[in-house]
């Protein structure tokens, strides 16, 4: 047990770089694919658990002919999933009319009757407004109101303003919008106007979008948008004031009387308000509902209201990115890993016939690879947890630019993180017990001998003796020895492809929102999390297949060395393979980044693969070169400082 210990940590010391190149591969792809994938969790998680603290109203159900019956109000107290059920009446108005604004100002009026109390917010039940700052009424009016302001388009009214409520106006507004059929005739004369004033500010969980709230008046079609010029095209509310529905004139009591109902369910904790599971509830009272209250009513659910809706939207597009990019960057870390253990075990064939020699069986001996492979696996996915912990925190403090968001959930939800680190360990370990039991199945003599080279064989230019017979001797080996191992090859270019089409996904992201006339604070925000990964991920990824093909030719570079090879000729013998795998790569992951593009853009509902300026495609390849530069600069010591002694020594 010793010696198979000190046999490991050799070759952990042997494979440093390795090592470390793994746990970076591992990092990258768990803290990228775990915090873009866990921030949706944690806004849905968030605004749950906020919809629940706050006793937010499942259903607003507005009556089409008038006002609801007790009757009516009394068969939905008595439904067994209904937990409260609050009366009051919504409408939207313009006040504040003069000479120069005549139109005045768009103002969602609410009646509530749980206000006739007082306007402490303790009192207030279903659809409670949270009290952020209050003030007392000074002055002689004779009414105190409260006014919401919830984002920076509902701008509200100031405290202690005085508003005018003139009746006859709203009721005439109300019947020109088809809200009531009442004849005023001489009674409009009889009602005097109402003056109020702002005691109190409010902001309402029920809205919270930057993009202003939507008014009733914009009609059912348009009232969840779903593209960013629909939300342009809505007709915005610019105040909404709470006020007790006592404050009603007497004679108006049976126009404006329980018009609205807001409905709680019963046992909200148990749902997530974005799940499958609460949708079907909805649905499923929504039937019993529209029984209880006949055809004269009008159920608007939490997935008819607009922030909750545009909240929903943006969280489901970063979701959906999130599994999208989740297979490139596992498809890219799956290749690479693949290659660098199956690789190392094969260049261990001298120290596992020492193994065997010694008597150690062939599964202990592949033990010892799986365990370095499972050492990376684990330091990389604890790390990489935390890196998307800052990803997933970073997406929801950028989501306060477009919704006034809640404090975070200290639950960030584990479904990437569960699927990431499943998909790359099976991956490691299938790929060294494969190589590992092929390795071992050979002899101990066999396995002390190095493994010989593949023989060269023509090339497909060798074809074109046009280009063929221009190149210069040391043009025509490096174009043999790229593609002498062609699976190598191949899985270096794929690889270097998509990595490429990911960071020009990135920078087409940033394009339109910061170019493209798009205001997308999180939109901005994934494409520069995109880019900065892929980043880090092209880096790797050339490293590290650059670093094995070194490790792997030392002795034949060591022999050119010997014949006379200067640094910078041994160095340019692997740079150009290098470079012409890049280059090749780049070529395949250009048109590659296309149809990702055009599935993001479906995604989003915004942007085009025209609208994308030309500049970005020509940074995205100036990227990908300087990326692969640097790491021929990293790498060149390595090169250079072969023991050329040690590499040509004869393996007896």
């Amino acid at each position: 047990m010793k010696t198979y210990l000190k046999t490991l940590g050799r070759m952990f010391k042997r494979h440093v770089t390795r090592f470390l190149s793994l746990i970076l591969m591992v990092l990258i792809s768990v803290g990228f694919i775990a915090g873009v994938g866990s921030a949706a969790d944690r806004i849905y998680i968030s605004m749950s658990d906020y919809y629940v603290a706050q006793n937010v109203s499942d259903f607003i159900a507005k009556s089409t002919s008038g006002n609801f019956t007790q009757e009516q109000v009394e068969a939905v107290e008595a439904i067994d999933a209904v937990s409260c059920v609050e009366t009051g009446a919504s409408m939207d108005v313009y006040l504040g009319k003069t000479d120069e604004n005549p139109d005045g100002q768009l103002t969602r009026l609410y009646f509530l009757d749980s206000l006739n109390d007082g306007l402490d917010a303790d009192n207030i039940g279903v659809n409670t407004p949270i009290v952020k700052t209050a003030y007392d009424a000074t002055g002689d009016e004779e009414y105190p109101v409260a006014c919401e302001i919830s984002d920076n388009k509902i701008q509200g009214y100031d405290a202690l303003e005085t508003v005018e409520l003139d009746f006859a106006d709203i009721l005439e507004q109300l019947a020109d919008q088809g809200g009531t059929t009442m004849d005023l005739g001489a009674l409009k004369y009889l009602i005097s106007p109402v003056t109020v004033t702002v005691t109190q500010v409010w902001s309402s969980p029920l809205t919270f979008a930057m993009d202003g709230e939507p008014s009733y008046l914009n009609g059912e079609d348009v009232d969840t948008p779903n593209t960013v010029n629909e939300v342009n095209a809505l007709i915005d509310l610019e105040n909404i004031l709470y006020i007790p529905s006592s404050y009603i004139p007497t004679l108006l009591k049976s126009y404006i009387g329980t018009m609205d109902l807001h409905i709680s369910l019963a046992d909200r904790s148990k749902f997530d308000a974005y799940s499958n599971a609460y949708d079907k509830e909805i649905t499923r009272e929504t039937e019993v509902l529209s029984a209880a209250l006949g055809s004269d009513a009008q159920l608007i659910t939490l997935y008819e209201n607009y922030s909750f809706y545009a909240l929903k939207g943006y969280a489901d597009d970063v979701l959906y990115i999130g599994y999208l990019l989740m297979v490139i960057f596992l498809l890219v870390t799956v290749l690479v890993v693949l290659s660098t253990m199956t690789r190392m075990v094969e260049e261990e064939r001298s120290q596992i016939a020492c193994m065997k020699t010694l008597g150690y069986s062939s599964v202990s001996t592949i033990m010892k690879y799986v365990l370095f492979a499972l050492v990376a696996m684990i330091v990389g996915a604890v790390v990489g947890y935390f890196v998307g912990l800052g990803v997933s925190t970073l997406f929801y403090y950028v989501f306060n630019y477009t919704f006034l968001m809640p404090a975070m959930t200290a639950n960030p939800g584990v479904t990437f993180f569960v699927i990431t680190v499943v998909v790359i360990l099976a991956a490691m370990i299938v790929g060294t017990i494969w190589a590992g039991v092929k390795e071992t199945r050979e002899r101990p003599a066999v396995l002390l001998r190095p493994k010989p080279p593949k023989a060269g064989k023509k090339v497909f230019l060798e074809r074109i003796p046009f280009i063929w017979n221009r190149l210069s001797f040391k043009y025509k080996s490096t174009f043999r020895n790229v593609l002498r191992y062609l699976p190598r090859f191949i899985m270096t270019v794929v690889s270097v492809a998509f990595a490429t089409a990911l960071v020009n996904v990135g920078l087409a992201l940033m394009d339109i929102c910061l170019f493209g006339g798009i205001s997308s604070a999180s939109v901005t925000a994934i494409g520069i999390v995109v880019v900065i990964f892929a980043a880090l991920l092209a880096i790797l990824v050339v490293y590290t297949l650059t670093n094995i093909n070194i490790s792997e030719r030392e002795r034949e570079l060591a022999t050119l060395k010997v014949l006379g090879y200067t640094d910078r000729e041994v160095c340019g013998y692997i740079n150009r393979e290098v470079y012409i795998d890049a280059i090749v790569g780049i070529i395949f992951g250009m048109p590659l980044s296309l149809p990702i593009d055009l599935i993001l853009f479906s995604i989003l509902g915004m942007g085009t693969i025209l609208g994308v300026t030309w500049f970005w495609w020509i940074v995205g390849i100036a990227l990908i070169l300087l990326f692969t530069f640097l790491v021929t600069m990293m790498l060149r010591r390595k090169m250079v400082r072969i023991d050329m002694n040690e590499s040509l020594k004869a393996v007896e």
